[in-house]
This record gives structure tokens, C-alpha cells and sequence, in this order.
């Protein structure tokens, strides 16, 4: 999806994220997002890649995570849809896998896998709570160390699971996601 695309609906919320992301940089404080959905296995993850994605391209120092409330794995459908998009991964384990997430051949990994929204590799303080899904934001209604709670919810592409559409709607979704968190980082730069 273009940015030019994005639906004027969906301007607010980026607009908030952006604020509090200049917000930081202008307080020389860390940037520090953590993308919660509930499973941490689809739109956290996809947030997590294409947000630290978008900031290194912008080359805005911050760091992307995403966590859950339930841990399950991340979702081999999301997997084949973000190595689709050009990602370099590298999978260890089988059992929750951890994945290494590359966006450049430079690039520093970016480690995914499924994890509640604490985990130890998460931050603990002094960062955003970013809700990419209702139900997480319906049944987390107090995060610890949150400076900030955004909801920027998208669509679970879960609905499309075994069916003719399944791939499409995965790719459109990442697709999604990666537009609007380019916007954001991109609006960050015009202002910084």
C-alpha cells in the first residue's frame, strides 16, 4: 500500500505516534515502541519488523519490539509473508521459534518470536504501548512502564486461514502495517 493510499481515518493515530516519537528525540530520551497484540504472533510481529525497518531507513535511532498476552508462536503465515516482502530470516528452534529478521545486509537482526508484552527482552519502563489489536487493548488495560498507550489497530489476517484469499490478505496486511509505520517515522524526519 502507498502512503498516498492510507484512509484519512487512520491519520490520527499516526499523527499520536509521530508526536510522541518526536516528543522523545526532542527530550533526548530513547525511542522505545512495544507493539501488543494479543497472541503476538501476526500484526505485533509484522509492526515490530516494518517499525524498526522504517526508522533505520529514516535513520531515527529507535528500538521495536511487540509482546502479547498469550504466547504462541509467531505465525508461519506472517513468516512467508514478510520473506515474500525481501526480508532476510533465520529461524532457530522449533517449538516458538526465535526468528532473525534482516532488512538489509547490514542491517542489525531484529529477533522476533512470541512473548507476552513483559517479557525480559522487552522494555520495562519508559516506553509506548502501541495496541495493534482490540482484544488486547480491551483485556490490558494497565501495562507497567508505559509512557504512552497508542492504539493503532489493524485487521487480523487470521480470518483469511485456509482459504483462497489467505495469502493476499497476509501480504496486504504487512503491506498495511509497513505503509503507516513508514508514514510515521517518515513525518518524524520532516520535523526533526
Amino acid at each position: 500500500m502507498p502512503i498516498t493510499q492510507i484512509p484519512a481515518e487512520r491519520l490520527p493515530a499516526i499523527e499520536l505516534m509521530a508526536d510522541y516519537i518526536l516528543g522523545k528525540i526532542k527530550s533526548n530520551e530513547e525511542v522505545r515502541l512495544n507493539f501488543i497484540c494479543t497472541h503476538n504472533s501476526r500484526r505485533s510481529q509484522f509492526s515490530q519488523i516494518w517499525g524498526q525497518t522504517a526508522a533505520d531507513y529514516h535513520g531515527i535511532k529507535a528500538r521495536c519490539y511487540s509482546g502479547g498476552v498469550e504466547v504462541t508462536e509467531f505465525n508461519e503465515r506472517a513468516v512467508a509473508a514478510i520473506k515474500r516482502d525481501g526480508f532476510k530470516v533465520v529461524q532457530k528452534g522449533e517449538v516458538n521459534p526465535v526468528f532473525f529478521v534482516f532488512h538489509g545486509e547490514e542491517s542489525e537482526p531484529i529477533v522476533t518470536f512470541s512473548k507476552v508484552y513483559d517479557d525480559p527482552i522487552n522494555p520495562t519502563r519508559g516506553f509506548s504501548a502501541v495496541m495493534t489489536c482490540d482484544h488486547a487493548d480491551e483485556n490490558c488495560p494497565f501495562i507497567p512502564g508505559t509512557e504512552k498507550r497508542i492504539l493503532l489497530q489493524f485487521e487480523d489476517p487470521k480470518v483469511f486461514d485456509g482459504t483462497e484469499l489467505e495469502e493476499k490478505m497476509y501480504t496486504e496486511r504487512s503491506h498495511q502495517i509497513g505503509a503507516e509505520l513508514f508514514l510515521i517515522f517518515q513525518k518524524v524526519k520532516e520535523r526533526l
